[in-house]
C-alpha cells in the first residue's frame, strides 16, 4: 500500500513542480501575467479574466453580463454561428465563455502549430462579436427557461431568500443571471453596451501553461486584446454589509424533503487566521465522511444524505454556511444536532488527532489539483485574482502544517458563533 501511495504522490509532484516555475510578465500595454513553460507537449492552456462580473450590472439591466457572454461564441466577425464553431473545430480550439458575479472569464485551448490561427479567432468573438437577433433570442430563451425552473427548484428559491437578507441592497443578492422581466427587457444596444463595460485592459489577469515562450506569449497577448478599452464606466462593488439575523425561517413549499441552509459571517482570504479556519471547517463540515456533521447528521443518526459546510470568502463579503436536505418530519432533529455541534467545536475546540488527520488530507490532496496545462492555468489565475504571491504554491502546505492545536481552538471561538447562527429552511417541517 505504502508503494501504491508513493507511486501516486510521484505522478502528481511532478505537475506540482513544474507549476512552481512560474515567470512574471508584463506586456508592452501594461497587462500581467503568468506563464509555465511547458515544451514536452505542443499545446497550450489560456486564461483571462476580468474583474468585475455580473456584479457591475446595473439593477434594471440584471443579466446583462450573462448573456452577452453567453453569446460571444454565436458569430463573430464576418463569421456567424455555424461558420465560427466550424472555424473553431477545424483547429481543434476549444474556447469557454462565461461570467459570475465577480468576474468574467475565457478560457482557451489550442495545439502550438494552430496559435496563430486560434488567437486570431478568438480575438473576434472578443472584438467583434456579432450578437445577431436570431442568436440573441435563441440565447436568451434558454436563460430565461432556466430561470423560469428556478422559481420551482427548493435550492434556488431557499438560496435566493438567504442572499436576499444577507446582502440586502448589495449585487450579491440579486441572481448573477438576471430576472425574467430583465432578461426579457435587454436590447441589443445593452449587449453592445456591456461588451464595452465588461472587458477593459485594467481589470485583466492572464496566465499560460504549455507550449509557449515569454515573448510569444506577451505578443500574442497584445495581439489578442489589442483595441479592448482601457478602463469601463461601471465601478465595481463596494463592500457588502451583512444582514442575517439569526435564528430559523420558515419558506413553506410543498415537497416530501425539507432543505436547509445555514451560516452567519466568515472570514477573509487575506485574514492571518484563514487557514486554521479553512483546517476547522474541513473537520467540521468539510468534504468527504470524515466530518463532524457527517458523522454525527448522516453516519450516526441517518438524517440526511449529505452535508457540507464551506468558507464562503468573496471578493466584497464573506460568510461561512453550509447546506443540508432532510424528511420533512427529520428536519427539526438535524437541525438540533447541527445547532450542538455549532456550539459544541465554539467551546471546547478540534483534538489534536482531527488537527492532525485534517493537516494530512489536505496537504495530501493539494498536487491533485495540478493534473493538466488548463487546471494549472486557471489556479494561476485564480491566484493573480486573490493577490497571493506566485511563491505560495510552494509555501501553502507550509502554511497548513504550521497550524497549531492551540491556534486552532482560539479561532474556533470566535469563528463559530451559535447564537448568530442564521437557518433557513424550505419545505413543510415538522416540528419548526
Amino acid at each position: 500500500m505504502k508503494r501504491v501511495f508513493a507511486l501516486i504522490l510521484c505522478l502528481f509532484t511532478g505537475p506540482l513542480a513544474a507549476a512552481t516555475d512560474i515567470q512574471t510578465l508584463k506586456t508592452p500595454s501594461g497587462i500581467k501575467v503568468w506563464l509555465v513553460e511547458d515544451h514536452n507537449i505542443p499545446f497550450v492552456a489560456f486564461e483571462l479574466r476580468f474583474d468585475g462580473g455580473t456584479g457591475i450590472d446595473p439593477v434594471e439591466k440584471a443579466g446583462a453580463t450573462n448573456l452577452m457572454m453567453s453569446l460571444l461564441e454565436e458569430g463573430a466577425g464576418d463569421l456567424k454561428v455555424q461558420e465560427f464553431a466550424a472555424a473553431k473545430e477545424a483547429l481543434a480550439a476549444s474556447f469557454g465563455y462565461g461570467a459570475n458575479q465577480d468576474s468574467v472569464f475565457i478560457s482557451a485551448r489550442f495545439l502550438t502549430e494552430n496559435r496563430d490561427e486560434a488567437i486570431a479567432l478568438l480575438r473576434q468573438s472578443l472584438i467583434a462579436p456579432r450578437f445577431d437577433a436570431d442568436a440573441v433570442e435563441r440565447v436568451r430563451a434558454q436563460v430565461l427557461t432556466g430561470l423560469k425552473a428556478n422559481k420551482k427548484d427548493p435550492n434556488a428559491i431557499i438560496s435566493n431568500a438567504f442572499n436576499d437578507e444577507a446582502y440586502g441592497d448589495h449585487s450579491y443578492a440579486r441572481d448573477g443571471n438576471g430576472t425574467i422581466e430583465t432578461v426579457t427587457g435587454l436590447s441589443i444596444r445593452d449587449l453592445k453596451a456591456t461588451h464595452q463595460y465588461a472587458m477593459v485592459l485594467d481589470r485583466a489577469y492572464v496566465s499560460a501553461v504549455g507550449d509557449i515562450t515569454a515573448q510569444e506569449l506577451t505578443d500574442l497577448i497584445e495581439n489578442l486584446m489589442a483595441g479592448l478599452p482601457d478602463s469601463s464606466p461601471r465601478s465595481l462593488p463596494e463592500q457588502a454589509s451583512l444582514g442575517l439575523t439569526q435564528g430559523v425561517h420558515v419558506i413553506d413549499y410543498p415537497t416530501l424533503q425539507s432543505v436547509a441552509l445555514f451560516g452567519h459571517a466568515g472570514i477573509d482570504r487575506e485574514h492571518p487566521d484563514f487557514f486554521a479556519a479553512y483546517i476547522l471547517n474541513q473537520i467540521f463540515g468539510g468534504s468527504g465522511f470524515e466530518s463532524r456533521l457527517m458523522r454525527e447528521i448522516r453516519e450516526k443518526r441517518g438524517l440526511t444524505y449529505g452535508v457540507n459546510s464551506y468558507l464562503a470568502s468573496r471578493d466584497y463579503a464573506d460568510l461561512y454556511i453550509g447546506q443540508f436536505s432532510s424528511a420533512n418530519d427529520t428536519i427539526a432533529e438535524a437541525l438540533d444536532v447541527l445547532r450542538a455541534e455549532w456550539t459544541k467545536i465554539s467551546f471546547d475546540g478540534i483534538t489534536q488527532e482531527e488537527l492532525d488527520r485534517a493537516k494530512t488530507y489536505l496537504t495530501g490532496a493539494y498536487p491533485l489539483r495540478f493534473d493538466g496545462n488548463a487546471p494549472i492555468a486557471r489556479i494561476l489565475v485564480g491566484m493573480q485574482m486573490q493577490g497571493l504571491d506566485p511563491s505560495y504554491i510552494k509555501t501553502r502546505n507550509d502554511k497548513v502544517n504550521a497550524v497549531t492545536l492551540e491556534k486552532a481552538n482560539s479561532v474556533a471561538r470566535w469563528l463559530y458563533q451559535p447564537q448568530k447562527l442564521r437557518i433557513f429552511v424550505i419545505g413543510q417541517p415538522e416540528g419548526l
